[in-house]
């Protein structure tokens, strides 16, 4: 009668023996995996921390240099050639564009890339100063941090280089120097060339005001050219022999600004004459404007783009000239990949705010009092992963075309004060000092931790590249270029 009991009491101490057991060795196992990547980051801190003042020095000299869309020659060296003192294998001039790059480290999968620009905007020059003055009267400034974008992305591959050489991790780094993103769009011929066609998931940041694993989107976006071309004839003595270019031109842009009201609110359009005639006393044969149509989806764009075309026609038939439509290029969308978000907030909590000195605090709080914002200096909170919103604002991206084509996880790390009007002298400013700095090798950090998690877990991949599939679905990807090479020549 007693056995019963005691065996029973017996079963349930093994039993429980045993839970405990396995729970004692999943702690172990867990510290165990916590204690390696601990270490791995500890690694890729040390990394970037000794690579530091190059990689701030490589950043100022591309400041300096501020080389715009395609013109980035020396830029594109300075970046290549550390790529190559660090062990890469470096193909210069990809996708027939001089200044594109791809330097690779390592072999077998997983293959991860990282991206780098490096163009400067016209026009905007200045000095390091919180207040506006031209660096070069009328000269180019990185006024959204490429100078930043193209320098951190290579120290978080160099690190993840540094990683695969020791055998702590094992596959293949990718780093691609793109060129003309602020103009052409160098990444679109970059991918019909196919270079991320053996990549598992691609890496990107950019400068912001925040810092945050960005789950948003990007506007779809398309340039095209509109040419009007009429007869010349002396403005007072025979205009009736002339047909006005230039009143093509002013029919054009008053038709788009009417339609306006009438396209949705995610729509943007934005038009640069060129080329509006020459003298005043001559009724003008040729006349010449850039018209770019956004939208948050390229499906919402292209119908827009469509009807504004046909308006070319229509200003053309009013003015009695001929016209030509010439598509420059488009860019899609941003593909948002919230799994890849996810490891990226890990990390940005692991990483924790930037810390600010008093001066970079003042210097900030001086560029928002100049351009009529709140003083609130820096922010670089760490704030919860946002809800991926269906209709973002904000700009657009060449990164867009990238995510359609390879699962895509990007961030944004502050790089200038809260409220700082983008592509803008301010950004300069920051750019080109210590704030500027900061958030540099903080993204160098973030991306390096995010790279290496993948390196680390096959399971991540996976996941990250089933949510990029199940997003793009049965969407097939058609650049939007013209046919030929870029445009290389047309600066």
């Amino acid at each position: 009668f007693l056995k019963i009991p005691i065996l029973y009491i017996k079963l349930i101490f093994m039993k429980n023996l045993s839970f405990i057991c396995l729970l004692f060795i999943f702690s172990i196992n867990q510290t165990f995996s916590q204690s390696k990547t601990s270490d791995i980051n500890q690694d890729i801190f040390n990394s970037i921390e000794r690579h530091s003042s190059n990689l701030i020095n490589i950043s100022d000299e591309i400041w300096n240099l501020a080389e715009t869309a395609f013109n980035e020659h020396k830029s594109s060296k300075i970046l290549a050639d550390y790529a190559t003192e660090n062990g890469f294998s470096v193909e210069m001039g990809v996708a027939d564009m001089p200044t594109a790059f791809v330097a690779t480290y390592g072999k077998g999968k997983p293959v991860i890339s990282v991206l780098g620009e490096f163009d400067a905007l016209p026009g905007i020059s200045q000095e390091t100063k919180p207040t506006k003055s031209p660096l070069v009267e009328g000269g180019a400034g990185h006024g959204c941090g490429h100078n930043l974008f193209g320098a951190g992305s290579l120290g978080a591959a160099i690190a993840i280089k540094e990683l695969i050489e020791s055998g702590k991790i094992s596959g293949t780094v990718k780093f691609f120097g793109t060129p003309s993103e602020e103009k052409y769009f160098g990444k679109i011929w970059m991918v019909k060339e196919g270079l991320w066609d053996d990549v598992d998931v691609n890496i990107s940041w950019h400068p912001a005001a925040q810092t945050e694993a960005d789950v948003q989107s990007s506007l779809a976006l398309i340039d095209f050219k509109i040419e009007f071309f009429g007869q010349a004839a002396h403005a007072s003595m025979d205009p009736w022999n002339g047909r006005s270019a230039s009143d093509a031109l002013e029919l054009y842009t008053t038709g788009v600004n009417y339609y306006r009201e009438h396209v949705k609110p995610t729509v943007r359009m934005h038009y640069h004459i060129q080329d509006g005639g020459q003298v005043v006393n001559v009724v003008p044969d040729y006349s010449k404007l850039w018209m770019r149509v956004r939208d948050t989806k390229r499906s919402g764009m292209y119908p827009v783009y469509e009807r504004v075309v046909e308006m070319a026609e229509g200003a053309a038939i009013l003015a009695n000239v001929d016209y030509k439509v010439s598509l420059i290029s488009g860019i899609y969308e941003t593909l948002v990949n919230r799994a890849g978000g996810a490891i990226m907030q890990n990390n940005l909590e692991i990483l924790g705010p930037i810390e600010y000195s008093k001066e970079e605090i003042a210097f900030a709080k001086k560029i928002q009092e100049v351009t009529s914002k709140p003083q609130d200096g820096m922010d670089s909170e760490i704030r919860p992963l946002m809800d991926t919103r269906e209709h973002p604002g904000g700009g657009s991206t060449d990164v867009g075309d990238v995510s359609w084509n390879v699962a895509n996880i990007n961030v944004g790390v502050a790089t200038a004060p809260i409220g700082t009007p983008w592509h803008s002298w301010a950004v300069v400013a920051c750019g080109g000092m210590s704030i500027g700095h900061k958030g540099m090798l903080h993204a160098s950090k973030a991306m390096a931790m995010t790279m290496s998690d993948l390196y680390q877990n096959d399971e991540l991949v996976k996941k990250v590249k089933n949510e990029y599939l199940e997003r793009k679905g049965n969407e097939i990807y058609v650049a939007m270029v013209p046919d030929g090479p870029p445009p290389v020549n047309d600066n």
